[in-house]
């Protein structure tokens, strides 16, 4: 296949639809008679595309860090892997519409040094654009822009008592004159995890059944700063560079037990004990130059950047082993891994309006580069069977250009239709086991969207979305190490990305009602699977072992999904209530039949639901008060829920206006404590695995703000508004 991305030029059709009154989303006030009438966004908006979680203002801010307000986002649930999924399905996240360079844990530890007061709003986008990459559904956390003159900004210090103590500071600066703004924020948290997991592998042919049980508290310490300079060189062009950096200094200790019976009988049992230290870097750096001509309305956009990512660790393991019919030996291993990722990227976008009537026409294109090293290392009593050290190398080259056009008709149907064009390149080696790979692929991704405004009350919308979901260059690295659980894991070289086929429906009613419908197919996908291996013991006898692994499963899997929200404002618009409720139905029969999976569910159907409420302004004494209640099961793929999970949280706020101070006191999940069980179907067996962590407790937050506190009320331009850019 060609190594060289052939242009792409995609008109046609007939696209999006007519806005809402911009009274619905703009802020502004009304003097009448004397009387100041302020008019606000409600706190969740449902578009076409998206759902809109506005919160600049809202009390749910208070004395939370970003990472707690998207586990309260509409449509947004977190398991207890730290995976982020938007209506059960994984998602792409963007910071100030820029891709981040974080997954998991690590995406979670950075979101939770930005404090949620530097938050303006978390768009759940269900159906992108094809500016967007080609991945499922986008989150895009949008954080606020002051353009007042002289400087402002904020100190917040903040502290948590959940199973241990943790605690955050934040200093916001930001400084505005005349053409230029400069905006400065520096994060130190110190946060400390407690998590307890249990589990149960059966395997089938063997009769067999493996119980398995840890604990882990982990402690990360984490420094970030950020800088965004930004020049108006006239009224069309400005420059600026954002530059980043991110640390994470980490330490944990786990205990775990195992036991293993075979046919009923006693076959082995294990005790555990894990020391970890790790220091995760990260720096990013982007130059953009922007031109805007405002009075045609066309813009060219162009992103120049790189992103450098470092993570190394030292995880050693002493477990002491019983067997039923040889002598106890105690085992000791450790795993060095020193992980260095450099990204490089060019991104250019152009935005004009076509014709008189209202067109808009949207181009661009992007070029990746990633070299990703994973050297491993073992140390300590080796084990026959693992290999001692390898340096995995993955190095891809991801080409890409879209094509949007959009317009409305008759001033009741808004279109858009639009195609990307992806192309990736990529080499996968070990140096040691000499395992390779390279490959190459095109994928054309169409989107289509229609909306048509039967009057001001009443709408309905369509969208299609063609996707792929890559596998993370981890996933690929075959290199085999112990886990804090008693588990082994490793990736696969061969694994194949997931397309699918997304279909999405809305209806609207008086603004404030909406109703919609997805359905999802998908004939292939990779989920985390559970194999029984084998390896000699220090001693030379043989050990079984439990190894996880991402593996391609094929079948065909439709899912269906049904929701209902309303947000409705009461008390003079000072009680907000959004209230949204969710029906699933998942087929997986010709998934189940194809993969042996005999015990699966072929049918799976649940509720999840979810509320916020916001009072502002209680007995007129600048008191806030807002609670968040959140009932979800995390099926996914292979695995399916047992039982449902419920979240809750409860803030209040008082707000000192003179001294430009708060103070606020919140309760977590103080009714139940979170908690995960599920169990994945494997080829022969089922793994049940039930976890507990600490997101639990309360904590007290204090809020110095200084100078004008005045926000952009959206750092976008109107025609990327429209044509739901992002980078």
């Amino acid at each position: 296949m060609k190594n060289i991305l052939i242009p792409i030029a995609f008109l046609a059709g007939i696209f999006t639809f007519a806005q809402a009154e911009k009274d619905t989303l703009k802020s502004k006030e009304k003097a009448i008679e004397g009387v100041t009438v302020t008019v606000r966004k409600p706190t969740i908006e449902s578009k076409v595309d998206r759902t809109v979680f506005n919160v600049s203002n809202s009390s749910i801010l208070a004395g939370n860090t970003t990472w707690d307000v998207l586990r309260m986002t509409p449509l947004v649930s977190i398991d207890n892997n730290d995976a982020i999924k938007a209506e059960g399905e994984t998602v792409t996240v963007y910071i100030n519409d820029r891709k981040s360079v974080f997954t998991g844990k690590e995406l979670k530890e950075y979101l939770k040094t930005i404090p949620a007061d530097n938050l303006m709003k978390i768009e759940v986008i269900t159906s992108p654009s094809s500016r967007y990459e080609a991945t499922g559904s986008v989150i895009n956390i949008v954080l606020k822009k002051r353009d007042d003159e002289g400087i402002k900004g904020s100190v917040t210090l903040n502290n948590r008592q959940n199973t241990k103590n943790s605690h955050y500071t934040n200093l916001n600066l930001n400084y505005h004159r005349k053409s230029f703004t400069q905006t400065f924020i520096g994060s130190y948290s110190d946060n400390t995890n407690v998590q307890s997991n249990s589990s149960l592998y059966k395997v089938d042919a063997e009769n067999s059944e493996t119980y398995r049980n840890s604990k882990t508290i982990g402690r990360y310490k984490s420094p970030s700063l950020s800088s965004t300079s930004e020049f108006e060189l006239n009224n069309k062009n400005t420059v600026g560079v954002i530059l980043e950096y991110y640390q994470s200094n980490s330490s944990s200790n786990t205990d775990a037990d195992g036991l293993r019976n075979v046919n009923g009988l006693f076959e082995n049992s294990y005790l555990q004990n894990q020391n970890s230290t790790g220091l995760n870097r990260n720096f990013g750096s982007n130059i953009f130059y922007k031109w805007y001509d405002k009075e045609k309305n066309k813009i060219l956009d162009i992103n120049l950047g790189s992103n450098y990512y470092g993570q190394s660790s030292d995880d050693y393991f002493v477990k002491n082993m019983v067997y039923k019919s040889k002598p106890d030996e105690k085992q000791e291993i450790g795993v060095l891994t020193d992980t260095e990722n450099r990204n490089y990227y060019l991104k250019v976008d152009y935005t004009q309006p076509i014709g008189k009537e209202g067109g808009n026409f949207e181009v661009g294109g992007k070029i990746d580069f990633n070299n990703n090293v994973i050297p491993n290392s073992l140390y300590g009593n080796m084990l026959t069977g693992l290999s001692s050290g390898d340096i995995f190398h993955y190095e891809d080259n991801i080409s890409s250009l879209y094509a949007n056009y959009s317009k409305t008709f008759f001033k009741k149907l808004e279109t858009r239709i639009g195609l990307r064009y992806e192309y990736i390149d990529y080499k996968i080696r070990q140096d040691n086991a000499g395992t390779s790979r390279r490959d190459s692929y095109g994928k054309l991704l169409p989107n289509i969207l229609l909306k048509y405004s039967f009057s001001d009350n009443y709408d309905l919308s369509l969208t299609y979305n063609k996707n792929i979901w890559r596998p993370w260059y981890a996933e690929f690295n075959p290199f085999m190490i112990p886990n804090s659980d008693g588990f082994y894991s490793r990736g696969s070289i061969d694994l194949e990305p997931n397309p699918s086929d997304r279909v999405y429906m809305k209806l609207g009613i008086h603004k404030k009602y909406f109703i919609s419908a997805r359905y999802m197919f998908t004939d292939q996908d990779y989920w985390t699977n559970y194999v029984t291996g084998t390896i000699n013991d220090i001693n030379g006898n043989p050990q079984n072992i439990t190894i996880t692994q991402p593996s391609n499963f094929f079948g065909k899997v439709h899912k269906y999904y049904v929701f209902a929200n309303t947000n409705q404002t009461f008390f003079k618009n000072k009680f907000t209530v959004n209230l949204g409720l969710g029906w699933y139905y998942i087929d997986n029969s010709d998934f189940n039949r194809k993969n042996g999976l005999e015990n699966a569910n072929n049918y799976i159907s649940y509720l999840s639901a979810s509320t916020n409420l916001t009072y502002t302004n209680l007995f007129n004494k600048n008191i806030n008060l807002s609670a968040w209640v959140e009932v979800s099961n995390q099926n996914n793929g292979n695995s399916t829920t047992n039982k449902a999970n419920v979240f809750h949280n409860i803030s209040a706020t008082k707000i000192f206006p003179k001294t430009q101070m708060e103070v606020s006191l919140q309760l977590m999940n103080i009714f139940q404590r979170p908690n995960y069980d599920a169990t994945t179907f494997v080829q022969g067996g089922t793994f049940r695995n039930a976890s507990k962590w600490d997101w639990y407790g309360a904590s007290i937050s204090f809020v110095k703000r200084f100078g004008n506190q005045k926000v952009k009320e959206n750092t976008k331009t109107d025609v990327e508004k429209n044509g739901g850019g992002g980078k």
